[in-house]
């Protein structure tokens, strides 16, 4: 697992407490400012809680609903689910989550996206997929877990773009959409398996051993 941003309670107060003022701001220094007024912190924490800037407030702010997301996914029962159900579940749950705060959501991508940001993404990324695995129960370690993971980063990644531009009521637009991605993902795996399981038979017993 990549290695999350420092985790310090203050610095997840302060980034709580920046979402509503984000839109306007944006992942700024003045934003933290006035958060840092909002829930009476002194006001010198500006100065070195984020010493990395606002790209490094936009990796806090992920790895914060990463732990949120996991913390809530732990209360559902999902005992009765398969592992596919149990992903959509929980990227339900991480887009419920994220909806007071979508435009801070949408500013933080946007942050990303300029030039000194791709490798912050990818991380961000790289450590959200991870987490919905292990909400789900995923625990491999053989040579499924990259490409489960990188299965799901570009369902999430896709998703979470519809998302931002989704008004519908409670995301119905957008879990629709997660669903047909869960479901090609499916139908591309079953396929997968169907071609393998062939070309084992095609195989000669004594070479499958070897």
């Amino acid at each position: 697992m990549i290695r999350p941003p420092e985790r310090l309670a203050e610095r997840d107060a302060a980034i709580a407490a920046m979402l509503p003022h984000v839109p306007f701001d944006g992942w700024s220094k003045r934003a933290l400012r006035r958060a840092l007024a909002d829930i009476g912190a002194p006001a010198d924490q500006a100065d070195w809680l984020f010493p990395g800037g606002a790209v490094e407030m936009v990796e806090t702010f992920c790895d914060l609903s990463d732990r949120r997301m996991q913390q809530a996914a732990a209360e559902l029962d999902m005992t009765a689910l398969r592992l596919p159900q149990r992903v959509r579940a929980i990227v339900a749950l991480r887009l419920a989550q994220n909806r007071p705060c979508k435009e801070a959501v949408r500013r933080a991508l946007s942050l990303l996206a300029l030039r000194g940001g791709a490798r912050v993404a990818g991380a961000c990324t790289a450590r959200t997929v991870d987490a919905i695995w292990h909400a789900a129960g995923d625990m491999s370690a053989d040579f499924s877990w990259y490409t489960k993971r990188a299965i799901l980063a570009s369902v999430y990644t896709a998703t979470l773009l519809f998302w931002l531009r989704d008004t519908s009521e409670e995301d119905a637009d957008t879990l629709a959409f997660l669903d047909r991605r869960l479901a090609e993902v499916g139908r591309f795996t079953k396929a997968r398996r169907r071609v393998e399981t062939a070309m084992g038979r095609l195989v000669p017993p004594r070479l499958r051993s070897a």
